[in-house]
């Protein structure tokens, strides 16, 4: 008889791809007759509250990642909020002991939560960067990102190994310190072949505020020029599920899982923010696509038919 074990689900609320892609990692869990245990903040923790709502929740502390309304100033923001991460990853290592004693604890699954290792019980980081290319700071943040990484026990990369992958650089690197296994591409869909068109574009929104927002008044703007039939999906948790319908623009704040998958199968092309969970989703799905890049906020985007 196989006794079940409790495993800590934790995503980084940094957008929606990281709780996202953890999604087939809980189903996986729970089809292995175990018991996933979810922890995150924010919209991430909303939303897969909202996918999984007999599970057991625990809050962690934020990262209060934000993004600063012009892409040139990233750099400088992430170093002005570096204090508040480093904060949040120390406040959350040490909850981890009192929740592994309190769950009881069998293994840790960390999706980007740098503070979530352990030298109790197995613990595990998913993630596809490898490598942070920051430009001329790629060294420097690369070497912490590793540092964090090597406290891990094992090292889940969503991507296949190899120049024939979807990552590139991110996800290649020789340190031996780092026991890496790649997973292949993580999508909580399936590709249905066979459903029938609908939408002409479908645009698909995640991301850390003020960007998702500032990207959704434009894009809201802009498709009303567009010649077509258009899905808008505001990728915001919050909330109820709402739909509003106006001339050939069907706008909805959230898609569950389910509801998301038939509007995917059923939208010619897809417009979204570049995040690598949207990539390997639209991957899974053979879907062509048109991406929306951060440093590209600012400047108009043309989506005549």
């Amino acid at each position: 008889m196989q006794i079940s074990k409790n495993i800590l689900v934790a995503p980084l609320n940094w957008g929606l791809g990281h709780a996202t892609r953890c999604i087939p990692i809980i189903n996986a869990i729970i089809s292995n007759g175990d018991n996933p245990i979810i922890a995150s903040d924010g919209m991430a923790l909303e939303l897969l509250k909202k996918e999984f709502p007999k599970l057991k929740f625990i809050e962690l502390p934020s990262y209060e990642i934000s993004y600063p309304e012009k892409g040139q100033f990233l750099k400088l923001k992430l170093l002005k909020d570096s204090p508040k991460i480093w904060n949040a990853i120390r406040k959350e290592h040490l909850m981890l002991g009192e929740i592994i004693a309190h769950h009881q604890l069998d293994g840790v699954i960390s999706d980007n939560r740098l503070g979530l290792y352990s030298k109790v019980i197995p613990s595990v980081i998913i993630t596809h960067q490898l490598q942070v290319l920051s430009g001329s700071t790629t060294w420097l943040s690369t070497q912490l990102h590793l540092h964090y990484i090597k406290k891990f026990d094992y090292c889940w990369i969503p991507d296949v190994d190899g120049v024939q992958n979807l990552s590139g650089l991110l996800s290649q690197h020789n340190d031996d310190d780092i026991f890496k296994v790649y997973l292949g591409p993580l999508s909580r869909f399936e590709h249905n072949p066979k459903s029938q068109i609908k939408y002409d574009l479908m645009v698909l929104l995640s991301g850390p505020e003020p960007q998702r927002s500032i990207l959704e008044r434009k894009l809201l703007n802009e498709v009303k020029r567009f010649n077509g039939e258009v899905l808008f999906i505001a990728g915001n948790v919050r909330g109820k599920q709402q739909m509003e319908k106006k001339g050939d623009v069907t706008y909805y704040n959230y898609l569950s899982t389910e509801g998301l998958q038939k509007a995917l199968d059923r939208s010619d092309i897809i417009l979204s923010r570049s995040g690598y969970t949207t990539i390997m989703d639209l991957h899974k799905l053979e879907k062509s696509f048109l991406s929306q890049h951060l440093d590209s906020l600012n400047r108009s985007i043309s989506l005549n038919h």
